[in-house]
This record gives structure tokens, C-alpha cells and sequence, in this order.
């Protein structure tokens, strides 16, 4: 955006026409307590290498993933991303990649999107997979909006608790002014979902359920449940909707398409994509080929040309930007395409097999943190299925461990009260490839000491 600098005297003659006296009074409706009072602490004029070393400084402030041994994942999670990914994305004829206008001009762009959809598809088992969304978050919002699209006479929302929190809020907001009901599905003693209840609530009225594998709290769910309750939710004409927060884990358990989901959501920031302050992150959104018009989003497919060399072409886009507002499925109109390159270049470069051991990895130091972790007086583990996540529970309050473990350039498992009061000295603790056994063992030395 171009920097246009006006004079005092232009400036009076724009608010003269708009009818105002000044520029604050184009700010009149906020609040005057949230208004800053005074001018901003800013250093005066510097020179480029003065303002430089100030900023270093401001951003050495942080610590970042790097410099600390990390355990916290919920939903961002710290996996090593081999060079040739950040390489081939960096390149310009990528990395400022964006879908033209006249979008099959840009054939490299388009094989780029295509190769991300199959590899989506590959790794949910569905049929269909688009360009990808926003983040995992506003994707399964846009999953249970397709599902209320496709079972339009049925009001009631059925949501495991076991979902991401936050995930679960990014819904509510979504449906704010829609004519459906929410209902939760309470978790168990040791963190699973409550099958016994989902089955119960499951009626002619439901339109979704809604589950999460590996769950919140980091819990494997077991996918003969997962099929036997999808199974009485199409019996009773239902959609099965999967939610998968952490991806690697798809290297290793059944995808959501093996136990008869309709609809495959993601984050898909952990392929490839590093942790940075909230995103941008990266959403991952599948289906069944019969659901294909319903989908959000847009689809690039692969056609030949009249010389028939292969070729790509933009072949749904059922956003309001191509067509009319009431027939879009979606007012998002864009994808993360650049995120979802570096997925697609992250998946290529491990292959199947490749995957397979960062998950298998992932699971063993969860594991071998997980036993270890028992071991100490104060602090409880449930023996459950779990991928890279766990709960404990502890003596003490959770921000006090967080202050000890911090103090040895260690960042601690999410504490868990701050979603419900029940979850009082609960953390959950993630574990990846990164964390190696000689951190995890100077972590559970720590947590001995802090008691």
C-alpha cells in the first residue's frame, strides 16, 4: 500500500467534508478508558543500524523454540523440518504465491495446490481433499456449515469435549446466528470421549458429531469405537465428521476415512511449518466425492490440454468470489497456499516410510517420557493409548512447575486450568522427535525436585 502524505490544510479540508473536527473524533466509539492517553514510548529518528540492534533487542526479549527444550504442543507443535523444505519454498517463483486471476497461466502454482490435495487425501483414506483453509480451527467450523448444507432439515450439533477447546469456541462463533443446537459430549475419568453417551444422544435430529483423533488430551481413541458409533450415526442419517490436530500422527494410526468419517479436518502446520506466535497455520479439508459441491474452499484438477500434455486447471471454486454470494459455500476466500506447499514438500521429502518413523518416534519418547514421569511421587499418568501427548496430574499448582522448569530454559506442558476448574494441576505435556532423551531426562530430574 502506497504511503500518501497529506498537508495540515488537506487534512482540514477531508474532515470538513466528512463532517467531523478531527481524526480522533473517527475513533468517538471506543471506549476512552481503552484509548491510549499519552504518546507512544518511541525512540526518536535512528539510523538503520541503530534501529537494527534496537529491534534485536526487543526480539531477544523472546525465547523461541530453538533455544528452549519444549514440551508444549496443544495444538502447535515443534517438529524438525529438514532444510530442502524452507529451500524449495523459498524460491521466487513460489514464495510469493498466489492464484492468479486467469489461474491456469500459473501451471506450477496449480501443480503445487494439486499435488497437496492428493497428498491430503492420501493420508485422511477420503476421496476428495481442497486447495486447503485458514487454520484447523475455522476448518472445522466450515466441516459442520457443509454438513448443515447437506443435512439442511436436522437442527442439533453434536461435539465431543475431547475436541480442542478453542476449536470447540471457533464453532460456537461460526453458528452464533444459526438455527442449530449444540450439544457436548463429556470425556471420561482417563480422558477418553464417552462413547456410551455419544451413542445416546445420536437421534433422527442429528445432523454431525464431531470427534478428534489423537483427542485433546492427547488420547489415541480406539477406532473399533470410532466405527461402531459412525456406524449408528449414518444409520440414523447423521454425518461423521474427524478432526485431526496433529497430522504426523497419520503416519502410524488408521486414518479417518479407514473408520467411516464423511468429513476430514486438520491443522497442518505440523508438516513442515514451523511454530511462530499463532500461525499462519494451515487447514486441512477432506471428503466423500458425493459431497464434493458442498465443499468449501476451491479444487484444482488435472485435465489434458488439446495437445494432450498434462495439465491443471482451477476446477471448483464455490466461493463468493467467482460466483454469487448466496450460492458460495464458503465467504473464505483464499487458501494458505504457500503453508500448503511446504507441506507438500515436507510429505514428499520423508515419504511413506519416512513419516511413519517421525510418528513411530513421536510415540516412543511420549511413551518413555510418560513412564518416567510416573515414576515421581506427586505426579499421576492414565495408562492409555496415547500418540505424543499426555496428561499429568500434579501436586502442585502447574504455573509453580512451569516457573522451575522455565528457570532451566525448559517450557512445561499446557496447563490445563485454564479450559475448565476441574482440570486444577492437570498439564498436558507433548513430546516430538525433537525432544531428546537426555532433555526429557533433565525435565523429570527437575519435576523430582519441585516435587
Amino acid at each position: 500500500m502506497r504511503y500518501i502524505p497529506n498537508t495540515e490544510e488537506v487534512c482540514r479540508e477531508m474532515l470538513s467534508t466528512i463532517g467531523v473536527d478531527s481524526v480522533g473524533d473517527l475513533f468517538s466509539d471506543i471506549p476512552r478508558e481503552l484509548l491510549l492517553q499519552e504518546p507512544l514510548n518511541i525512540p526518536g529518528p535512528l539510523s538503520e543500524m541503530d534501529l537494527y540492534e534496537h529491534l534485536k533487542g526487543l526480539a531477544g526479549q523472546n525465547t523461541d523454540a530453538d533455544e528452549a527444550t519444549y514440551f508444549l504442543g496443544a495444538g502447535a507443535y515443534f517438529h524438525w523440518i529438514p532444510s530442502v523444505v524452507s529451500h524449495l519454498a523459498g524460491r521466487s517463483e513460489f514464495y510469493t504465491a498466489y492464484t492468479p486471476y486467469q489461474p491456469e497461466v500459473s501451471q506450477g502454482t496449480l501443480q503445487a495446490i494439486f499435488e497437496f490435495q492428493t497428498y491430503v487425501a492420501l493420508l485422511t483414506d477420503m476421496e476428495v481433499a481442497n486447495a486447503s483453509m485458514y487454520d484447523g480451527a475455522s476448518a472445522l467450523a466450515e466441516a459442520v456449515l457443509m454438513a448443515m448444507r447437506i443435512k439442511t432439515d436436522r437442527k442439533e450439533i453434536l461435539i465431543a469435549s475431547t475436541v480442542h477447546p478453542e476449536y470447540r469456541e471457533v464453532v460456537k462463533t461460526y453458528l452464533l446466528a444459526q438455527d442449530v443446537r449444540i450439544r457436548e459430549i463429556p470425556f471420561t475419568g482417563d480422558f477418553q470421549t464417552d462413547w456410551k453417551t455419544a451413542e445416546e444422544e445420536i437421534s433422527k435430529r442429528t445432523c454431525c458429531l464431531v470427534v478428534q483423533n489423537p483427542n485433546f488430551f492427547g488420547v489415541a481413541e480406539d477406532p473399533k469405537a470410532l466405527g461402531r458409533i459412525f456406524d449408528r450415526l449414518h444409520d440414523a442419517g447423521g454425518l461423521a465428521i474427524a478432526t485431526v490436530v496433529e497430522p504426523i500422527s497419520l503416519g502410524i494410526l488408521l486414518p479417518p476415512g479407514r473408520y467411516g468419517a464423511d468429513i476430514v479436518v486438520g491443522e497442518g502446520q505440523s508438516l513442515g511449518n514451523p511454530v511462530s506466535f499463532g500461525g499462519p497455520f494451515l487447514g486441512i479439508f477432506a471428503t466423500r466425492k458425493g459431497f464434493v459441491r458442498k465443499m468449501p474452499g476451491r479444487l484444482v484438477g488435472e485435465t489434458t490440454d488439446s495437445r494432450g500434455e498434462r495439465g491443471y486447471v482451477l476446477t471448483l471454486a464455490t466461493r463468493e468470489q467467482h460466483i454469487r454470494r448466496e450460492k458460495a459455500t464458503s465467504n473464505i476466500c483464499t487458501n494458505q497456499s504457500l503453508n500448503a506447499l511446504r507441506a507438500s514438500i515436507y510429505l514428499s521429502v520423508l515419504g511413506k516410510k519416512g513419516l511413519r518413523e517421525v510418528a513411530r518416534i513421536n510415540m516412543r519418547n511420549a511413551d518413555y517420557t510418560r513412564e518416567r514421569i510416573a515414576e515421581i511421587p506427586g505426579y499421576t499418568t492414565q495408562r492409555v493409548p496415547i500418540f505424543n501427548e499426555f496428561v499429568v496430574r500434579c501436586k502442585k499448582p502447574v504455573p509453580e512447575i512451569h516457573e522451575a522448569l522455565l528457570a532451566e530454559g525448559i517450557v512445561g506442558g499446557l496447563d490445563l486450568a485454564r479450559f475448565s476448574q476441574e482440570l486444577e494441576n492437570h498439564m498436558l505435556v507433548c513430546v516430538t522427535e525433537t525432544n531428546r532423551l537426555k532433555d526429557i531426562d533433565r525435565m523429570c530430574r527437575i519435576l523430582r525436585a519441585v516435587g
